[in-house]
């Protein structure tokens, strides 16, 4: 923490609708200066805090947010990172979990609050959820308990009622202000009144120097099985050319089809060296491979357990983990292990 008595709080807007405004030739929505940003919540300068800011130029529209983005932005904490208390993301929705997810592994030994917040309306706009929402993760990111620590020491999304770790949370809905949950970890904070802080759940960390770590090996993809699906269509996936790790989506508690097959062609791939992690489709529970026998038959193959990670998760902790060089025998070891909450050990 710094000596200084005002919370200095760093933001770093990347862009998303919390900062846009409406063209008013085509009506599209476009980004606009941050400075106009903070122009339209006054109510900022009301925060007994030192605030600076840094942005992308030009925003990124977050459906173009990728790991070259994550790079930077990890960067700009790590250059920061002992002059200010607490960090506050602004960014986009459709890919907030995904960045979330991946700042958390990127970000080693990280002991003060990355808050990654945005708004499903421009914050121009007479009912915009954005200006309380960039409101509230500011005193989030600013937050200390009894003994003057960070209350928060992780990366997390924030999002009208709730404070959700970032690696568990998944975007639920396209036009709700309540757009996050998560479904296999409770929540950090519940936002009302107060800002009511869910002590039990919040990660905390012994001090130690921050480690960042930036390189995103992209060689991975998601495999989701559908009804239908051919040994064809299956077998050409699997040799999509560089492939590295695959997050297979499964039916309920990790289950696939029985054909010999499908199996057949699971094993030929693991046997090549590409490492396959089994999630499921379900957004709440997770994945038990020894409660049906197709789940069972996966394990056999090779394939490993994802548990409870959220998709998210589990497609950035791959990236992550590859980007490390690690070899795919110790990318599947450290897939099933807890690296920063992102899944619940059994």
């Amino acid at each position: 923490m710094t000596m200084s008595k005002r919370p200095k709080i760093l933001i770093i807007y990347t862009g998303g609708t919390i900062g846009m405004i409406e063209n008013p030739e085509t009506r599209a929505l476009q980004p606009f200066n941050f400075d106009h940003l903070m122009d339209n919540v006054p109510k900022v300068k009301k925060l007994d805090y030192d605030i600076d800011n840094i942005q992308f130029t030009p925003p990124i529209d977050s459906s173009n947010m990728d790991p070259t983005h994550w790079r930077d932005i990890a960067l700009a904490i790590e250059e920061h990172y002992d002059r200010y208390d607490g960090f506050v993301v602004l960014h986009g929705t459709d890919t907030m979990a995904f960045t979330a997810s991946a700042l958390s592994f990127m970000l080693e030994n990280l002991s003060k609050p990355v808050i990654i917040t945005g708004s499903q309306l421009p914050i121009g706009e007479v009912r915009t959820d954005g200006e309380e929402n960039l409101i509230t993760a500011l005193q989030v990111a600013a937050a200390i308990d009894e003994k003057g620590r960070p209350r928060v020491q992780e990366v997390a999304i924030l999002f009208e009622n709730y404070l959700w770790r970032g690696n568990r949370a998944t975007k639920m809905s396209a036009d709700n202000f309540n757009a996050f949950k998560s479904f296999n970890y409770p929540e950090l904070a519940e936002i009302g009144l107060d800002i009511e802080y869910n002590e039990a759940s919040l990660r905390k960390m012994p001090p130690r120097p921050l480690r960042v770590c930036t390189d995103m090996d992209t060689n991975v993809m998601f495999l989701e099985l559908n009804p239908g699906m051919t040994e064809q269509t299956l077998d050409y996936l699997l040799h999509t050319p560089g492939i590295k790790g695959i997050v297979l989506k499964t039916y309920g508690a990790g289950n696939t089809p029985s054909h010999p097959w499908f199996i057949k062609c699971i094993k030929e791939a693991v046997e090549r060296g590409v490492v396959i992690v089994n999630v499921t489709q379900c957004v709440n529970g997770g994945v038990n491979c020894t409660l049906y026998e197709t789940g069972k038959a996966l394990l056999d193959a090779g394939v490993i357990s994802g548990a409870d990670m959220t998709s998210e998760a589990a497609i950035t902790k791959l990236m992550f983990l590859f980007g490390m060089r690690y070899s795919p025998s110790m990318v599947k070891k450290y897939m099933v292990s807890d690296l920063c909450g992102e899944l619940t050990m059994s």
